[in-house]
């Protein structure tokens, strides 16, 4: 039977406040896992955009999981599964967070849109909101809070208002705004979906670190958290392990 593993990005793969941010190691045993016939990609928050200027020439994922399961690709990006967040909703909580001082990021068709000029390799838009944003579906809408209990409160509270058409997910301080019904949990099952008809059934493995990884560690046939996660995805996770290869080398062992 196939093996697919769908890696969290942020905090299980990167590590964007460590001095090394993407291990040799990690990069060293996913092209080994791979090698090995089995596939690996990613299951993450971020846009398309957000992760092609960290890998390209050094991990090429066979499939892309994006803004929570709002935009599936392909390893040449073509697409397996597009949503979007309804524009009005879009604007309505850009109208209303932004002037509050949060820091917020547009994902449009995999695409980065912010509201101010910053430091990033990639491509990147500057908008002033959503009528002047590019055309395409708006897949997510991220929000960066200053502390955990202020995406909590902010989450919900999100949730609460506009949870009929979109589902709020907190990550760690960050907020990342998909729509209605999508997860990291429902991408992952899409993407099995997908693959059935070249692989048949397959054995789906997981990772993650944080909270909005919950949907994928219990989507997943197999699923790895680490001793630093929160308790509760320690306790929903088959296993904890100390790194990501750990996680590689027992899912080729399993």
């Amino acid at each position: 039977m196939k093996k697919v593993f769908a890696s969290d990005f942020d905090g299980t793969l990167y590590f964007y406040k460590a001095d090394v941010k993407l291990p040799p190691e990690n990069v060293e045993k996913i092209c080994q896992y791979q090698a090995a016939g089995h596939l690996f990609g990613l299951c993450t928050g971020r846009q398309v955009g957000g992760l092609t200027p960290f890998i390209t020439g050094l991990v090429k994922p066979d499939f892309y999981i994006t803004s929570s399961g709002a935009n599936i690709v392909d390893a040449d990006m073509r697409p397996i599964l597009k949503r979007g967040v309804d524009r009005d909703v879009a604007d309505a909580l850009v109208r209303e967070l932004n002037p509050l001082g949060y820091r917020l990021t547009l994902d449009i068709e995999g695409d980065i849109c912010v509201f101010a000029k910053m430091d990033y390799p990639g491509k990147y838009y500057v908008i002033t909101g959503v009528d002047d944003a590019p055309e395409g579906l708006i897949h997510q809408v991220s929000v960066h809070t200053e502390s955990l209990e202020d995406a909590a409160r902010l989450s919900a509270d999100i949730n609460r208002r506009f949870g009929d058409r979109i589902e709020a997910f907190q990550n760690v301080i960050e907020i990342d705004i998909a729509p209605r019904g999508c997860s990291k949990g429902k991408g992952v099952e899409a993407l099995r979906k997908y693959m059935r008809s070249t692989y048949g059934d397959i054995t789906l493995y997981g990772i993650g670190d944080s909270i909005n990884d919950l949907p994928l560690l219990e989507a997943a046939d197999v699923s790895y958290t680490f001793p630093y996660a929160p308790e509760i995805c320690q306790r929903k996770a088959t296993k904890v392990v100390d790194t990501i290869v750990e996680a590689l080398e027992d899912s080729m062992n399993d």
